[in-house]
């Protein structure tokens, strides 16, 4: 017998949906479950590995008697969880705070119903790993780290084992599965011989997965004689019945010298950040709304005694479900995404109902004085800094005479724009609020006084000038011409900006073996320019453009007070086997591209490879004639598909396969398939040019400003206990952003979630002003920290994991 050794990972990767409905995943979960209990009944030897907490809760709550069957397989070793998260989601599009989230619901799941947690994370089917997981995995109490792709042809690495490190210097062993993750054939002679010529010095141990999987199944007894058979063979390492557990813990006590990578594990079927926009869209929704919630929730329970609500983990359940690999990345079928929008809208529902509960309850506590000639606006700021944004209100007519004045009775300029309703004459308001932070403001729209409305922006059909830019457009081509800082002198643009790019893209759904899109095939040809808003707060040009069948509306607007270019684009797509972008070549050199990822970022080569990022990407490098340092982050609501060849960044849209359509399947030319992505879709981006770096420019607070818009709400004059203007949280250093606070799953006490974003070490103050409390921390790069305050004011703050856990 070989000293080399073989641990057999009997598993049955299931996708509770992909080429199948939820329902029907469910179903088979059931199914492998007990072909699973059946196999560790029959053989006294067989290891059964399986994760996902979804699938355990389905199994207690619709078959009690085989969740205890379950139970003792568990408690005997031999029924192992792994992947300590709800299921095994995308790993490069949720937001950090949704990787946290899994791990807190699903080890907690597990931790509750078993007695036992993961300490071997496990995503074996998902596309792409971002570079921050080691962090999040560890202060999720998992240890190490079991994937298969990228593929050794798709990212080189040093070994199937190794240090896999993140920026704050958080490591997970991780292990990269040879071949495949399931079996199909009976006899696993070819599988083992494989994976046993992956066995290099000094690693003399790997894992070899075996079991029918995808749709569910596990290890057969065909699987599991083969290997008692194989295991005879002299030529063969050992086999040994074993699991990701097993593995790690006896790789450990070798102290094998085993090599380190920092930087995510990307990338596999790139096209699969940019396809199914729905999906994208509700996803970054979801986690937005929930996130706000959350905060006001916790401030109104405190506050004024509003209860914070109990159905939060079940918003976070059904978002975490949809963000399961084949469902996120727009890779199922096509009725699986009605259930997702279904799940997503419950989820939406409760965030939204419990956001209006703490809104509400902070807005009725406020001493408002009498009259009747005045009617109040709150604002509420969910960030843990002071906002300055535009505001949109429905309202009323508002008379001739009226305008806005802030809680003190300054003046603040207010303009009337387009109504959301077409009836009984009502008016919709924009104003710049300046808020405080993780706060309110009161503002009030007064009658008899009398102010000077005139607009404070230059503005015709094609050119909109503030004090700091001017933007033209292109009268004949309705793109960008110029973007000029008048105080640097500086023209942000070397061309055409903004340009519509359509491009062939006849790859499957995934865009399997795909590096980049090049395959122009043409632009969208402008159809009208006009001015369709002018006043004291804002401009905006309405560009209206075609391709083929389909129609781009863009309404781009400047403000007087803001030096972003914010966008609102509606797309009517009605092409096939096609892609559409947003480019924008920049003025600079010895450029740096800089990719938001989950609680962290990421420079990557400006290559014109298609990479996937999050809300907001960087171009920065210097302008060549002063040497000055400058840059464009490019900020959205919904996207996350970017490509950076050179001076030019672009925005990926959308992409137009079939649902569900994988290489080698050749479409038949005279078929009839469902295509991705067509009729119309609305998304909001926004230009933020700036001086030196992302860093200085604050772009991550701007990102999440934009996804994370602040609340108005239409009051009357009340009696009440709070002022008029408040603040509940602050964070005294820029770098440091509170990303979420909510109450603890085990009593009433507050966590809160902070990071570090610009990698530098950062000594910072929490003041929790209603609290009276304060938290001095010391972060290092990139650094994730939670904290938990107690509810009984004479415990201390402690900083605990991501799980919450008590001592």
């Amino acid at each position: 017998m070989s000293d080399k050794k073989l641990h057999m990972i009997g598993n049955a990767h299931l996708d509770p949906v992909w080429l199948w409905q939820w329902q029907e995943g469910f179903q088979e979960t059931k199914a492998t479950f007990r072909s699973a209990i059946d196999r560790l009944n029959e053989y006294d030897d067989f290891v059964f590995t399986s994760s996902s907490a979804v699938m355990y809760e389905w199994v207690e709550k619709n078959d009690p008697s085989m969740f205890e069957e379950i139970k003792e397989k568990i408690q005997e070793g031999r029924w192992v969880i792994c992947g300590g998260w709800w299921l095994q989601p995308d790993c490069n599009i949720p937001s950090g705070e949704s990787f946290v989230r899994q791990g807190l619901y699903g080890q907690r799941y597990f931790k509750e119903k078993f007695g036992v947690t993961a300490t071997v994370g496990y995503n074996v089917d998902s596309f792409g790993h971002n570079g921050m997981l080691p962090q999040i995995l560890q202060k999720s109490g998992m240890e190490h780290y079991v994937f298969m792709r990228p593929g050794p042809h798709e990212k080189g690495l040093p070994g199937r084992l190794f240090w896999w490190e993140s920026d704050d210097g958080s490591r997970v062993m991780t292990f990269q599965i040879p071949f495949e993750y399931t079996t199909w054939g009976q006899d696993l002679d070819e599988h083992i011989n494989r994976c046993s010529k992956e066995l290099k010095e000094p690693v003399d141990e790997l894992m070899s997965f075996y079991g029918v999987g995808n749709h569910g199944g596990g290890p057969t007894k065909e699987n599991i004689e083969s290997i008692k058979r194989l295991n005879k063979e002299d030529d063969l390492p050992e086999l040994l019945f074993s699991s990701p557990n097993q593995f790690f813990e006896e790789i450990k006590t070798k102290n094998i010298n085993l090599p380190s990578v920092h930087h995510d594990l990307q990338n596999h079927a790139k096209g699969c950040y940019s396809v199914h926009s729905g999906i994208k869209k509700w996803n970054r929704e979801a986690e937005s709304l929930l996130a706000k919630s959350e905060k006001l929730s916790v401030l109104a329970d405190h506050i004024t005694g509003q209860p914070y609500p109990a159905d939060y983990k079940l918003a976070w359940k059904n978002v975490m479900f949809n963000q399961f690999h084949d469902i996120l990345a727009g890779t199922s079928l096509e009725e699986a995404y009605e259930d997702a929008r279904n799940m997503h809208g419950e989820a939406m529902t409760i965030a939204e109902r419990n956001l209006n509960y703490a809104v509400q309850s902070l807005a009725w506590n406020i001493d408002i004085e009498e009259d009747e000639n005045m009617l109040p606006i709150v604002v509420f700021n969910p960030h843990a800094w002071s906002v300055k944004q535009n505001i949109e209100v429905e309202f009323k007519k508002l008379k001739e005479d009226q305008i806005l004045v802030d809680e003190k009775g300054n003046p603040v300029p207010l303009q009337v724009v387009q109504s959301s309703a077409t009836a009984n004459g009502r008016n919709r308001l924009s104003f710049i609020a300046n808020l405080p932070s993780m706060g309110y403001r009161v503002y009030k729209v007064i009658s008899n006084r009398k102010l000077d409305q005139t607009p404070t922006i230059k503005a015709n059909d094609y050119v909109m000038e503030n004090d700091r830019y001017r933007l033209e457009f292109n009268p004949k081509t309705g793109f960008i011409s110029s973007l000029f800082d008048k105080n640097q002198e500086y023209e942000m643009f070397t061309g055409d900006a903004g340009r519509a790019v359509v491009i062939n893209d006849h790859s499957d759904t995934w865009s399997h073996d795909v590096v980049s899109y090049k395959d122009v095939a043409g632009e969208f040809d402008l159809r009208s320019m006009k001015l369709v808003e002018h006043g004291p707060v804002k401009s905006v040009i309405r560009i209206i453009s075609e391709f083929g069948n389909s129609k781009l509306t863009q309404d781009f607007t400047m403000y007087h007070e803001l030096h972003q270019i914010d966008v609102k684009a509606v797309v009517d797509w009605r092409e096939k086997f096609k892609m559409l972008k947003l480019t924008y070549p920049v003025n600079l050199v010895h450029r740096k591209a800089t990719y938001e990822i989950p609680y962290g970022h990421i420079i990557r080569e400006a290559n014109g490879e298609e990479q996937t990022g999050q809300s907001w990407i960087d171009v920065s490098g210097t302008i060549k004639a002063t040497g000055g340092r400058y840059g464009l982050s490019l900020l959205n609501d919904s996207k996350y598909s970017y490509d950076v060849e050179g001076n030019e960044v672009s925005l990926t849209v959308l992409r137009s396969p079939i649902y569900a359509h994988h290489d080698p399947l050749v479409p038949d030319p005279d078929g009839h398939y469902s295509f991705i992505d067509q009729g119309i879709q609305k998304f909001n981006y926004s230009l933020l040019p700036h001086e030196d770096s992302w860093e200085e420019a604050q772009t991550v607070r701007r990102a999440a400003e934009f996804n994370q818009s602040s609340i108005a709400l239409i009051e009357t004059y009340h009696k009440g206990d709070l002022p008029q203007i408040n603040s509940f949280m602050d964070v005294d250093q820029s770098n440091i952003i509170v990303s979420a606070i909510k109450q603890a799953e085990d009593n009433e006490d507050m966590i809160i979630r902070l990071y570090e974003t610009n990698k530098i070490t950062t000594k910072t103050t929490i003041t929790l002003s209603k609290w009276n409390r304060k938290i001095e921390a010391e972060f290092g790069p990139c650094e994730i920290k939670t904290f938990r305050v107690p509810k009984d004011q004479d415990k201390e703050v402690i900083e605990t994991n991501m799980l919450e856990w008590q001592e």
